[in-house]
């Protein structure tokens, strides 16, 4: 007995009628419940996996607050070194300055020095010119008193011994000033040699004693920022330890916060699977209601449903008695994706039939009422072959367009989806939220009739529409 048929059964069948209304209105609230209680369950999920990281971002903190102690309190170690070795450092540098200043100081005064050496070599080559210069003129007296003691005979012998005795001295002290005037010739040389690189040294020694003083400054510098680096690791170290000790106190309170937001996430898991039971357990209530003879103001959408249902059967038998389509390809569960796709969509060896034979059917449904969303089948995994032309336009490069608008040769496997294609009863109702995106929801009621090709039970088709 179809719903129609059923509307002129006797009043005796109004209390059917009333429960089926009922079970349906019971469904429609805990259905809601169960959105909302979904939607809690995600949200307290997203809230753990958050506070699951909290507390591993807690974990890390306090390992690498440790380990910055450890790296702090050994950089202030070796401050303290560095800051010991730098002060060493800085006196020795100091007194080697000193000293260097000193040798600075010396070469300097060492090239003044080899100046007048210089100057005295100069003196005495002088004097030893004028040497030279008597004893030629002595040769020349001792060669004249030689000459006139020869002229006095016997008389004059005697001044001539001492005639050759002062010529044999003249020739001495002329060879002693040549020797003396050749080892003074080397002497200026060498002399010339040291004042040229006295000059050159006392200039190096001025580069010295400007250098050390730089030096100094530079190492005054150096201590000073090395103590500033010590201090700076003192404060570091005592932030470090005032931040490990308020990680350590806020440690156990997020321990206790996770423990809790366990067992509410826990709660929420079994009261949403507890409501999804009563789901179930209503939709029953709806068949058995139904099915003892009460009618409910979604008799007409019943009956729509299970004749299209048929009727799509009866043309993939038809299908196959033609020789369309083999068994074998109608039950191909094959489903292969369709390149470039988002969401992807897939097609199988019925895909191009269903396109062929299902748009008569699914269209005509959507006239029946304004409330009416869609009308499609689906195979017994939720596949969606041939959706109705307004959910069935080519895929753009926006995916969030793309869900809403190609829904066709897509797999539905939600609750929903896959019972409609499961279901082998006459007809399966089901309450539904669907999401129509920013959080917003739409109550839907969603009938389905099982389709069966040689009785095989091939899927379902889906009449969807608004409350």
């Amino acid at each position: 007995m179809t719903a129609a048929a059923r509307l002129q059964a006797p009043d005796a069948d109004q209390p059917l009628d009333r429960m089926a209304d009922l079970s349906i209105g019971l469904g429609y609230e805990i259905v809601d419940i169960s959105g909302f209680l979904d939607t809690l369950d995600r949200q307290a999920e997203t809230q753990l996996t958050a506070l699951k990281e909290v507390r591993q971002q807690l974990d890390q903190m306090l390992a690498a607050n440790g380990a910055v102690q450890s790296a702090v309190a050994e950089m202030g170690e070796k401050t303290h070194q560095t800051l010991h070795t730098v002060d060493s450092s800085v006196d020795f540098v100091r007194n080697a300055g000193g000293r260097s200043q000193k040798v600075a100081h010396w070469v300097q005064g060492l090239s003044g020095t080899v100046a007048q050496v210089s100057g005295a070599l100069g003196a005495v080559q002088d004097s030893n010119s004028e040497i030279a210069g008597i004893a030629r003129h002595i040769n020349i007296l001792a060669i004249n008193a030689k000459i006139e003691a020869a002229r006095a005979g016997d008389s004059g012998r005697g001044f001539g011994v001492v005639a050759e005795a002062i010529n044999e001295l003249s020739h001495k002290t002329a060879q002693a000033a040549e020797e003396i005037a050749r080892a003074l010739g080397e002497l200026s040389g060498w002399v010339r040699d040291m004042t040229q690189q006295s000059g050159e040294i006392a200039e190096e020694a001025s580069a010295v004693i400007a250098s050390s003083s730089k030096i100094d400054m530079a190492l005054v510098s150096i201590a000073e920022g090395v103590q500033a680096a010590d201090a700076s690791a003192t404060r570091i170290g005592s932030e470090a330890g005032r931040m490990q000790s308020a990680a350590e106190r806020v440690a156990p309170s997020v321990g206790r916060i996770n423990t809790a937001v366990n067992a509410a996430v826990e709660g929420l898991h079994k009261a949403n699977a507890r409501v999804e039971a009563l789901v179930d357990k209503s939709e029953s209530i709806v068949q058995a209601a139904v099915a003892g003879g009460g009618v409910s103001t979604d008799g007409r959408f019943i009956d729509r449903v299970q004749a299209d249902a048929a009727r799509l059967g009866a043309l993939l038998e038809d299908a196959v008695a033609q020789g369309r389509v083999t068994l074998d390809d109608l039950f191909d569960r094959n489903y292969r994706a369709i390149e470039g796709t988002d969401p992807v969509q897939y097609m199988t060896r019925f895909t191009p039939l269903c396109d062929a034979l299902f748009p008569d059917v699914q269209e005509a449904a959507l006239a029946l009422d304004t409330r009416v969303v869609f009308c499609a089948a689906v195979d017994g995994n939720g596949y969606l072959p041939t959706h109705n032309r307004k959910f069935s336009r080519p895929q753009g490069s926006d995916v969030t367009w793309n869900t809403a608008n190609c829904r066709n040769r897509r797999i539905f496997d939600d609750r929903v989806g896959l019972k409609a294609g499961h279901s082998q009863t006459p007809f399966l109702l089901q309450v539904y939220r669907r999401d129509m995106g920013g959080g917003n929801f739409a109550m839907m009621k969603d009938i389905s009739a099982p389709i069966f090709v040689r009785g095989r039970h091939w899927g379902g088709l889906r009449l969807a529409y608004a409350l």
